[in-house]
């Protein structure tokens, strides 16, 4: 085995592959072999380093320099000035924004100083395609504990004392959950893992799957253990394909090795895993609909009781996590209950993986303890506000979640924290928005994508979330009454009550979050006539100023559909019932003559 003096890691995430790390690679590769160094540096593509913002990103070990938005063409002076001179190429470093200094170790960023690493501990620094790499970094150390030490109540145990709740949004005690399948008798039970992620701007689970996907397996190999079962299923969307390439690398990889399949480590315990595959469907990731899609049926929910634990995948027990809630099980086991327990806050143990998303300067995949306060994910890792805005609201737990204001900033982040203020914990995707978003108008599209993803089996959410979407639709044409906020609030609790599933239950929750949180904004659609935030089209009014117009006749000759007339130097007029509110006017005088109310 060649003993590497250098290493270059390289972000092989689909982010960063996007955004050519492949090329990067190639590229890498090829001038370290012109150098005749390929015996002494190795290139190694990683999962996702979370700093998405900056990527592609490379990684130069051991002296721990991480450069940034690193294109192709950069690849010949890394290897001609770092690695054959040793010395760094500055113009590729991170430059703190507050400072205007380099910064080489990663250690030394802001984004990365208040996160804490437990399910996201490999991504990044293991090449997720070789098993050896996880076995370096103690992996299938936690399986062969419980397999050769504890017993399957010792496991349960050990997981209950750790106060870990599942990360798909619910948040229900995974240890419990354990012991509830556990105990109940059948000669046949399952264990699913829920990589169904379908949250818009969420990509958590698919960044573990990618950068990680031994720490899954073994997880689901343990809970296999716990509860009696010899069967695994991942039921992973089919819009993933590098996570189900590196799924199916790491399972074959496993079994070659004995870590899963019959008689692992000699212990008599038989575990083997299969793959599932979803069409993207956003209500699969609700469990009971999840299993009917993998029984070949309609993804459609069903009453509860019975749960999956009791009657699931084939009618038989099975127990339902997802990806992060399994990422976390093999530290708590190898590092114990209690230490992940200081972790977090009273009644939310641990870290969360947050996607954080929009209208904020650093972009990425985060991990941070419970407990955290949104001032500090936003303004302290995220680094504010992009172009200097004003901060006005995020959306935490996607369609299923609630807009949170700046009121809210100093909320610690943890499942109870989050519903008391209207949201929720959700699987992890949030959104950042500034004084340029319109309330109304967010409430509406994360209502589009409810309508969209519905399986419409039940008429609160099939019918109920139609209406919702039609008042608001009438608010932003500027066609609403005084009483459409208070049908929206009414309308929005009887489907909570009465809708099925929580798809259904949970999506008048941006609805009701704006209106409690922006009423005002509300009514000045309805009353005023006008959006504040100058984003509803139909609440929009282009005038030209008579007093400023020149008559230059540049927004005459650029208007699409003829609605300014007027005669050269003199001033012109925009005729509002032509005027389509494009904004080309707007957009091309050089006078400032043409106001926007």
């Amino acid at each position: 085995m060649t003993e590497y003096r250098m290493h270059l890691l390289i972000c092989g995430g689909t982010g960063c592959k996007a955004s050519e790390s492949d090329e990067i690679k190639n590229r890498l590769n090829k001038f370290i072999s012109d150098s005749g160094l390929q015996n002494d540096v190795q290139v190694v593509a990683t999962g996702c380093f979370g700093f998405c913002e900056k990527g592609p990103i490379v990684k130069v070990l051991p002296d721990n320099t991480f450069y940034v938005e690193v294109k192709p063409g950069d690849a010949e002076e890394i290897i001609k000035e770092h690695v054959v001179k040793g010395r760094p190429v500055k113009r590729l470093l991170y430059t703190d924004p507050t400072t205007a200094k380099h910064i080489s170790d990663s250690k030394g960023m802001d984004f990365y100083k208040k996160q804490i690493r437990i399910a996201l501990k490999n991504c990044g620094f293991i090449n997720p395609e070789n098993i050896d790499e996880y076995i370096a970094r103690n992996g299938y150390e936690a399986m062969g504990k419980c397999l050769t030490e504890m017993s399957p109540e010792d496991v349960i145990k050990e997981v209950k004392d750790s106060g870990l709740r599942g990360r798909g949004g619910g948040g229900f005690p995974t240890g419990l959950k354990w012991e509830i399948t556990r105990n109940v008798e059948n000669e046949q039970k399952y264990v699913v893992c829920n990589a169904d992620e379908g949250d818009p701007g969420a990509f958590m689970d698919r960044s573990i799957l990618e950068g990680d996907p031994h720490s899954v397996i073994e997880a689901m190999a343990i809970c296999g253990y716990c509860i009696g079962a010899d069967k695994g299923l991942v039921y992973i969307r089919a819009e993933y394909p590098l996570a189900i390439q590196r799924l199916k690398i790491a399972i074959k990889q496993a079994e070659e090795y004995g870590l899963i399949g019959d008689n692992i480590l000699g212990t008599g315990f038989n575990f083997n895993l299969e793959l599932r595959y979803g069409a993207g469907a956003f209500v699969c990731g609700e469990e009971t609909a999840l299993i009917h899609s993998m029984e070949g049926l309609r993804g459609e929910p069903t009453f509860k009781p019975p749960f999956p634990s009791v009657s699931g995948y084939m009618g038989k027990p099975t127990n339902v996590n997802n990806v992060e809630t399994f990422a976390n099980i093999p530290v708590i086991i190898n590092k114990g209950a209690t230490w992940f327990s200081n972790i977090g806050s009273d009644k939310s143990k641990g870290t969360k993986v947050f996607a954080l998303a929009g209208k904020i300067n650093n972009v990425g995949l985060i991990e941070v303890p419970m407990g955290t306060t949104l001032r500090e994910v936003i303004y302290d890792i995220g680094g504010g506000i992009k172009d200097g805005k004003a901060f006005k609201a995020v959306q935490t737990g996607g369609p299923s979640g609630g807009c949170l204001t700046k009121d809210m900033l100093d909320i610690p982040i943890d499942y109870d924290n989050l519903l008391a203020s209207g949201s929720m914990m959700g699987s992890g995707g949030m959104i950042v928005m500034d004084e340029d978003d319109c309330m109304v108008s967010i409430a509406k599209f994360y209502l589009e994508f409810t309508l969209e993803e519905s399986c419409g089996k039940c008429t609160p959410c099939r019918v109920g979330n139609k209406r919702l979407h039609e008042i608001l639709e009438k608010i932003t044409e500027g066609k609403g009454e005084e009483e459409d906020i208070e049908r929206l609030n009414e309308l929005s609790m009887v489907i909570k009550d009465t809708a099925l599933c929580g798809l259904g239950q949970t999506s008048p929750n941006p609805v009701l979050s704006t209106i409690l949180n922006f009423g005002e904004e509300y009514k000045a659609h309805v009353i005023d006539g006008k959006c504040p935030a100058g984003q509803c089209k139909s609440l929009l009014r282009y005038d030209i100023v008579e007093d400023v117009c020149t008559g230059c006749t540049l927004c005459f000759r650029n208007c699409p559909v003829g609605a300014i007339s007027g005669e050269r130097r003199k001033p012109h007029y925009i005729d509002q019932s032509l005027c389509i509110k494009c904004g080309v006017c707007f957009d091309k005088c050089k006078f400032n003559a043409i106001t926007l109310t």
